[in-house]
């Protein structure tokens, strides 16, 4: 798994609120928790993490847990 493409981060191509979502999706909180601490919707949650995965390459929450450990994108 590529962690830059063309010498960008991958998390460089995400809109901010997918990059606040990426960020709750690694620190282990579930699509429901990430909805009301971000006041949307679970389906819009759902909708920003599918376009991470489309993104980034990034499939599951492991993968994103790993990768934003690996960019100091969380402690």
């Amino acid at each position: 798994l590529s962690e830059t493409t063309a010498g960008s981060s991958l998390h460089e191509a995400l809109s901010h609120r997918e990059l606040q979502v990426l960020r709750l999706v690694a620190l282990g909180k579930s699509i429901k928790e990430i909805a009301t601490a971000l006041a949307l919707s679970e389906k819009t949650v759902a909708t920003y993490r599918a376009r991470i995965g489309e993104k980034t390459g990034l499939k599951t929450n492991v993968e994103i847990a790993r990768y934003a450990l690996k960019q100091a994108l969380v402690e």
